[in-house]
């Protein structure tokens, strides 16, 4: 179910940091209360392949989020342990050493179930035992959201598996949402920083098209 529009879930979550410290994360009160937006991207698992390239590429783009008065967390379903063992891990070795923002630990899967990007193909029930089996890893799909000053969502989008996310493109969201809010102009397709936004009317959007 989409969440885009609405407020993101009001859910504390275990975490982890590069110091081996686990501590406890409300995402909503993160953006809210330090007034800042929010990039939260979901991965598979630790220690697999796509993973790590994703968790490199956020860190390397940091300062630029940071410039942007954005917080970057990552999450997914790997428990805080976990966490920390791939967090020590060098980067030539597969791990994601040098990682600096926190890293969420669903692993009772609570935010993930209550988001539907868990990788769940079917559930059957098992007459023999009276229990439900899972068909999936039950881990999550790469899920982004984008998150305001006021906690609502302003944008969400789900990759497969497989599929390795473009970091440059959160941040151009995030460029034209911050438009959108200090400007009140909208922003057509492949806007990016520096370029022609329009009002939102019809007229707007003829003088536009009229001069592109």
């Amino acid at each position: 179910m989409a969440i885009v529009g609405k407020k993101f879930p009001n859910l504390e979550v275990d975490a982890m940091n590069d110091m081996g410290d686990t501590f406890r994360v409300n995402v909503l009160d993160e953006a809210v209360k330090n007034k800042k937006k929010v990039v939260l991207f979901w991965y598979p698992k630790d220690f697999t392949f796509v993973c790590p390239t994703e968790l490199h590429a956020f860190q390397a783009a940091i300062g630029e989020f940071e410039k942007r008065n954005t917080l970057v967390i990552g999450a997914s379903c790997d428990t805080p342990e976990v966490h920390f063992a791939w967090l020590s891990t060098a980067k030539d070795n597969g791990g994601i050493e040098g990682v600096t923002y926190p890293i969420l630990a669903d692993s009772n899967r609570n935010l993930s179930s209550i988001l539907g990007i868990l990788d769940i193909t079917n559930e059957v029930y098992d007459e023999n035992t009276g229990t439900v089996q899972v068909e999936g890893d039950n881990v999550t799909y790469r899920a982004t959201y984008l998150i305001d000053e006021d906690g609502l969502v302003f944008h969400e989008g789900i990759n497969h598996m497989p599929l390795g996310r473009n970091v440059n493109e959160y941040l151009r969201l995030i460029d034209a949402y911050t438009h959108v809010q200090e400007k009140g102009e909208v922003c057509p397709a492949n806007w990016e920083e520096g370029k022609d936004a329009m009002n939102a009317t019809l007229k707007g959007t003829a003088d536009y098209l009229a001069s592109h």
